[in-house]
């Protein structure tokens, strides 16, 4: 597990750091579209979580996406410093379209969190807006 959450940590910061440079390189002005450039190697799962807020304490929610390079989701953590997802779930792993289903703790409160994908490697994050 120390390893899967190293590669999402990792896979993490580089998304991060692509979406501040993507950030910095728009401009209000901007009215062509540009193709996004392609992650680097180890960040390149793509994740969303649905319903996004979310308003209930142990509420089910879908985390769904797909993985690059053909490899198959394996893991999905939530939360930093604590674990916000119990009974996790892995429906289907298909890299093209995987789909899994967590319930929020009951003992969650209001911000943000991430969620992230383990595929094999790859890693994915989004976050996750609680109302509670």
């Amino acid at each position: 597990m120390t390893k899967i959450i190293i590669t999402v940590f990792t896979g993490l910061t580089l998304t991060a750091g692509l979406l501040a440079l993507g950030a910095t390189g728009a401009s209000a002005g901007d009215s062509g579209t540009t193709a996004a450039p392609k992650p680097p190697k180890g960040a390149r799962a793509v994740v969303q979580v649905s319903p996004n807020p979310t308003t209930k304490r142990g509420e089910e929610i879908t985390i769904t996406g797909h993985c690059t390079d053909g490899k198959r989701l394996r893991a999905v953590v939530g939360g930093v410093r604590k674990e916000i997802l119990r009974n996790v779930r892995i429906i289907d792993d298909n890299p093209k379209g995987f789909v899994a289903k967590a319930t929020l703790d009951p003992k969650l409160g209001n911000g943000v969190g991430p969620i992230m994908v383990d595929c094999d490697g790859e890693a994915g994050v989004t976050l996750l807006v609680t109302h509670v």
